[in-house]
């Protein structure tokens, strides 16, 4: 069954953003609060809709406004009332330049805490699938100098790029506000300290899952100091100098101490340490058999933090999912303010989707993860007109419960044999495009 405290998406949205809170928000912010068709409500929901629609335009998202999908969060204006609203772009242009980017990031924060309070009423500490990705940018002089491009022996290449952390909940998939900057350039920042800025943020007790990427001592030492718990893939090397050579899988208790190096370039106390476990396990079969090398300050069993390890390819489909189905992979804004707002809206956009997915999943009792993210967006995109239009409580439960019987008809393929031919894509840019399969 749908939640008792709201009918559907827009239903979920227009209690978080009412105007009693987004006046609140306004005043602290500072902000004037205007009246008119393009309110910050109304502009924030458009900005999700464009980022669930494939073409994503200014046009469409306006024309969506003219036929109802915002219908009740508009003030009753004169021209809403006549039924008015022009199909120009250029008060919603405006609208979106002038919307406070600090408004967007607390709705956006909003929306995340009330998913999570929906799809996990118990509050039990979430697992958090830790990653990094690569954004490219529109090419405008602002963008280029804040997130330059990448440049080899062979000159500057055309697209500005960003490198994004993001931290993403095993089980339901929920993305949770990512941490960002440049990824070239003079003031490029890695991976590494992009993820120690995201933990900042992460719920208390929570797990963090990292690969060998994270698996350094400054992340863990991090997680400790933020009451986070971790669970890292080591490298051999790093693994060998915590307990000396590995010939079998067990598991060592172990102090894990910083060298010098990374004590001085980290700027961490004398007594610094992490006392945890190294879980050493070989996984996969006959000559695939591979060494896994974990590092862990939670008190699971091994064998469940193995098994826990081994979902961590699922942010993988996450990314994916952001960058290609909520269409992250290039961000058409051409400021570096629009761009950041664009960012957050859109992170929204994906944890509303998901929730659909996870509510569609429950009702059913179903895994979330077997259920295709595309395929539920497509079941939500084609539902909005009846959604929106639904003229009393008792026929918007009913379109919504619809729309999660036919979300949870949208289920992965479970193939006993891997595809018959390869998955391949083609690259971007340089006189001889090419194929590269797919890992």
């Amino acid at each position: 069954m749908s939640s008792p405290e709201w009918s559907n998406v827009l239903e979920l949205y227009r209690q978080i953003v009412c105007r009693g809170v987004v006046q609140y928000l306004s005043q602290q912010a500072e902000l004037r609060v205007k009246r008119g068709i393009y309110t910050a409500q109304v502009v924030m929901w458009l900005m999700i809709l464009q980022a669930l629609q494939k073409g994503g335009t200014l046009a469409g998202a306006v024309e969506l406004l003219r036929q109802g999908a915002a219908q009740p969060l508009l003030h009753r204006c004169r021209r809403v009332r006549r039924e008015q609203i022009s199909p120009r772009t250029g008060g919603y242009c405006q609208a979106r330049l002038k919307l406070s980017k600090l408004l967007c990031k607390h709705v956006s924060q909003e929306i995340l805490e009330r998913l999570r309070q929906m799809l996990n009423p118990e509050g039990t500490p979430p697992v958090l699938v830790l990653d990094g990705t690569s954004l490219e940018l529109e090419h405008t002089r602002g963008l280029e100098r804040q997130f330059p491009p990448a440049q080899n022996q062979h000159g500057r290449s055309h697209w500005p790029v960003l490198r994004l952390v993001v931290l993403h909940e095993a089980g339901t998939g929920l993305a949770h506000q990512p941490c960002w900057g440049p990824m070239y350039g003079p003031l490029a920042v890695s991976e590494q300290a992009l993820a120690e800025k995201a933990l900042e943020a992460a719920p208390r007790e929570a797990l963090i899952v990292g690969d060998r990427n994270f698996g350094v001592f400054s992340i863990a030492y991090a997680a400790q100091q933020r009451g986070l718990e971790v669970l890292v893939r080591l490298t051999q090397v790093r693994a060998e100098k915590l307990v000396g050579a590995i010939c079998h899988p067990d598991t060592y208790e172990v102090i894990w101490k910083p060298s010098p190096e990374e004590r001085r370039k980290h700027g961490l106390p004398e007594d610094a340490a992490v006392a945890g476990r190294l879980i050493t396990a070989q996984i996969g079969r006959g000559k695939s058999k591979t060494w896994l090398y974990l590092f862990t300050t939670s008190q699971r069993t091994a064998q469940e933090l193995v098994a826990l390890y081994g979902q961590r390819w699922n942010i993988e489909t996450d990314l994916r999912s952001l960058k290609r189905t909520v269409q992250l992979h290039h961000i058409p804004a051409r400021s570096v303010d629009m761009m950041e707002k664009h960012l957050l809206m859109a992170i929204s956009a994906y944890n509303l989707v998901r929730a659909v997915l996870c509510l569609a999943a429950r009702r059913k009792r179903l895994d979330p993860r077997q259920l295709s993210f595309t395929q539920v967006l497509t079941v939500v995109d084609c539902a909005w007109h009846r959604l929106v239009t639904a003229t009393n409580t008792e026929q918007a439960d009913r379109e919504f419960r619809r729309v999660l019987d036919r979300a949870a008809e949208c289920r992965l393929p479970r193939r006993t044999k891997p595809r018959s031919y390869p998955r391949q894509q083609w690259h971007r840019g340089g006189e001889r495009r090419f194929r590269k399969a797919e890992n």
